[in-house]
């Protein structure tokens, strides 16, 4: 009996022997680097959105993207809530940083309970828990230095800072008129 026919008489050594032609194969003629297969386009990769079938998918949209931006007390009033579109940004300003809380409008929108503290510096009336229009520094004062605030209203309006921080994105710092 021959080695060939021999080889061929065990189901192992042909299962085997069909591998080593496919490895073969392939090496001597390799996959064009460019094929549909090994570089799937964006359709395909939107395709596969269902988390359970891919841990790698592309959202259907990008991310909206926020701009890191220096407010003065001015260009902050601005975002308000008070404008025509239904999507303009309200903001508001807490122990310096700017947060974006246009997602909370029915709070700090121009009808929302906290609406009087829209496009300015909530850190005095955050800090004391009070809504008066005079824990409001007037628009053309500088940024109120909160000097005066007892320890236990400091560390309210840090807890504030911090819960904002938590919810809202931040997108910006208050400075004062010229060092923007």
């Amino acid at each position: 009996m021959s080695i060939v026919a021999e080889a061929m008489s065990n189901p192992v050594n042909l299962v085997l022997t069909g591998v080593l032609v496919v490895l073969a194969f392939q090496y001597i003629f390799p996959a064009d680097p460019n094929s549909s297969t090994l570089r799937p386009t964006v359709a395909h990769a939107r395709l596969r959105m269902d988390p359970s079938h891919s841990y790698s998918a592309l959202p259907t949209e990008h991310v909206k993207a926020t701009v890191w931006n220096r407010y003065t007390p001015r260009t902050l009033a601005v975002f308000d809530g008070t404008g025509k579109e239904a999507s303009d940004r309200i903001l508001l300003a807490i122990n310096g940083k700017v947060f974006d809380v246009t997602s909370g409008r029915n709070f700090y929108g121009p009808d929302g309970p906290y609406g009087n503290f829209a496009g300015r510096d909530a850190s005095r009336g955050m800090a004391k828990q009070s809504f008066d229009a005079d824990m409001l520094t007037p628009l053309d004062q500088p940024i109120d230095k909160l000097e005066d605030l007892t320890p236990s209203e400091r560390t309210n309006m840090l807890e504030w800072e911090s819960h904002f921080t938590g919810k809202y994105g931040v997108v910006g710092e208050l400075v004062n008129e010229g060092a923007a």
